[in-house]
């Protein structure tokens, strides 16, 4: 039987398998950030991998990062004045495994930082950093989309960004910085 000219044949969009749409949407690379902030009732650092993040606009400066609605950090840190959303370098993996992993306190175990100039936790061995204050939060799904506005943001290195790709991290086998897009 063929779909109606108004509709295209296949599967529904409510009837997706779960799975197929994790495994086709994990065909489609993406950098890995760690988003950083200080908890504001006790001082301490708190983090999250994020591998959902873009920009959004240039005037005004924003970006974007997805959190689960399952996350226990993320309630810790959306109340913080700055948040640093911190490009991890290719060697970086531990860093993105501890901050997805971990729980409490203890996920900065041996993360080495600095603050932000608006205080938040900046990555040591970053490539990049984006300091910046949350300005939306949109419901999505199982997601909340984050709109943030940056403050303050630096280049540290040259060095690939760290990659996830088919569920696995990854590296550019050939990396040269450029001023592209």
């Amino acid at each position: 039987m063929h779909g109606s000219p108004d509709r295209p044949s296949g599967p529904s969009a409510t009837g997706l398998d779960p799975a197929a749409f994790r495994s086709v949407l994990g065909r489609f690379p993406t950098g890995v950030v760690a988003v950083t902030a200080l908890d504001p009732a006790s001082g301490r650092p708190a983090g999250l991998a994020v591998n959902s993040f873009t920009s959004v606009s240039l005037d005004p400066p924003l970006v974007a990062f997805c959190v689960a609605h399952t996350s226990t950090t993320w309630p810790v840190m959306r109340t913080a004045a700055r948040l640093c959303v911190n490009i991890l370098a290719e060697s970086q993996q531990d860093v993105s495994e501890r901050l997805a992993f971990g729980s409490g306190p203890e996920k900065f175990a041996g993360v080495s930082w600095t603050h932000g100039p608006g205080g938040a936790p900046l990555i040591d061995g970053a490539v990049a950093w984006i300091e910046c204050s949350v300005e939306q939060e949109h419901l999505a799904g199982d997601h909340l989309i984050v709109v943030a506005r940056a403050h303050d943001l630096a280049e540290h290195r040259d060095e690939g960004p760290l990659v996830f790709y088919g569920g696995r991290y990854g590296a550019f086998t050939h990396f040269t910085p450029s001023r592209g897009l």
